[in-house]
């Protein structure tokens, strides 16, 4: 698993757990659950370049709707209304996608 080392299996399971309804995702709740909100913060940029899939620098749309999928493969895709709430949230200038900086404020939230 990609989060070896940063998040716990048991910690994963859980979160993904509280939101396997559609529209029951919330990016807080999630984070808080999995446990990234206590990581350091070398840890949330490790977790970052994971769901930075392309390697871009940001976490564009398309990479938002899949996000779950990079905890399990298993996991559902997000629904367009999470994603757009989700890309909302963590967009703090307004480029479209979320780059190291809003997603690690995002996190800590």
């Amino acid at each position: 698993m990609a989060f070896t080392g940063v998040l716990t299996d048991a910690a994963i399971t859980a979160a993904l757990d509280g939101c396997k309804a559609a529209d029951s995702f919330d990016h807080k709740k999630f984070f808080a659950a999995v446990g990234l909100t206590g990581k350091t913060d070398a840890d949330v940029k490790k977790a970052f370049s994971i769901i930075d899939q392309d390697a871009s620098g940001f976490i564009e749309e398309d990479e938002l709707k899949l996000f779950l999928q990079n905890f399990n493969k298993g996991a559902r895709a997000l629904t367009d209304t999470e994603t757009k709430a989700f890309l909302k949230a963590g967009d703090s200038d307004g480029d479209g996608k979320i780059g190291i900086d809003e997603f690690s404020a995002m996190v800590k939230a």
